[in-house]
C-alpha cells in the first residue's frame, strides 16, 4: 500500500497496479490543466488592452485566444475587424476587411498593446488600423503590417498619430512565417512549446527588433502602393 500526494488533492492510498498508474497520469494532467486554467482566469481579456476590441466584436477567427505561459499575459491569433458590413436584422455578416493573421499579446492592467503583427490586403487600410486600435497603440509599441500591394523590396516606417508602423511586403506567405524569418527564429527553437509559448517566444523577440526602413508618410504610401493582387490567382484548383 502506498500513498499518492498531488497538489490540491487529498492523499490517495492504493496498491500500484496498471490501473492506478493510469489514474496517477490522469490526475497529473488534471493538475497541470488546473494550474493553466488559473493563469487564464488571472489574465481575463477585459483587463487588457484587447478588452475593448473583444467588446466591440472585432476579434474574429481565433486560432488562439487566452492566457499565455507568461503570468498576466493574454495572447491572440486571428483577425481584427476594421470595417463591418451593414447588418440586416439578426443576420451576421463578415467584415468588409480586417487585419488578418494577427499575432499579438497584451498585459493584464495595461492600456496599450506592446507588439502586434498582421496582414492587410491593401496599404490603404493602415489608416483604419490606426483609427480602430487608437488608444490601444503606444509610441513605444512595435507594430508590423504585411501588405499585399507594396513593392516586394520595400520596407516602410509610417507614423500615424502616436504610433509607428513597420510596413512590409507579403507575397504568398503567412504573417507567422514572415515574422519567424524577420526575427531569425528556427522552428526547432520552439518545437517543444505549446501554442501560447510559441506566441510568447516570437513576440518577445519581435519587441526587440530594430528594422532599417524608409520613413514615409501615409499619403506618400498611398501614392506608392500597387494594385491589390488576387490572393487566389496562383492557387491550385
Amino acid at each position: 500500500m502506498s500513498c499518492l500526494f498531488l497538489p490540491g488533492y487529498a492523499a490517495d492510498c492504493c496498491t500500484w497496479t496498471a490501473s492506478n498508474l493510469h489514474c496517477i497520469s490522469h490526475r497529473r494532467r488534471s493538475v497541470g490543466e488546473t494550474l493553466r486554467s488559473r493563469n487564464v482566469l488571472m489574465t481575463a481579456i477585459e483587463n487588457t488592452a484587447l478588452g475593448r476590441l473583444e467588446k466591440e466584436g472585432r476579434l474574429l477567427n481565433a486560432v488562439f485566444k487566452g492566457g499565455t505561459i507568461k503570468p498576466g499575459r493574454f495572447g491572440f491569433r486571428g483577425d481584427v475587424a476594421l470595417k463591418f458590413q451593414t447588418q440586416v436584422a439578426d443576420e451576421k455578416r463578415p467584415p468588409d476587411y480586417s487585419i488578418e493573421q494577427v499575432l499579438t499579446i497584451a498585459q493584464d492592467g495595461e492600456r496599450t498593446i506592446p507588439v502586434l503583427a498582421g496582414y492587410l490586403h491593401s496599404f490603404a487600410y493602415l489608416a483604419d488600423v490606426a483609427g480602430v486600435l487608437d488608444s490601444a497603440l503606444s509610441p513605444d509599441g512595435k507594430y508590423f503590417m504585411f501588405c499585399n500591394n507594396i513593392d516586394l523590396l520595400a520596407k516602410y516606417r509610417v507614423k500615424l498619430g502616436d504610433a509607428t508602423f513597420h510596413v512590409l511586403p507579403c507575397d504568398e506567405s503567412t504573417v507567422w512565417k514572415e515574422m519567424m524569418d524577420l526575427v531569425g527564429i528556427n522552428k526547432d527553437d520552439i518545437k517543444k512549446l505549446d501554442s501560447s509559448g510559441k506566441l510568447d517566444y516570437l513576440l518577445d523577440a519581435a519587441k526587440n527588433l530594430d528594422l532599417s526602413c524608409d520613413e514615409i508618410s501615409y499619403e506618400d504610401g498611398l501614392k506608392r502602393m500597387e494594385p491589390v493582387k488576387n490572393r487566389n490567382e496562383n492557387r491550385p484548383v
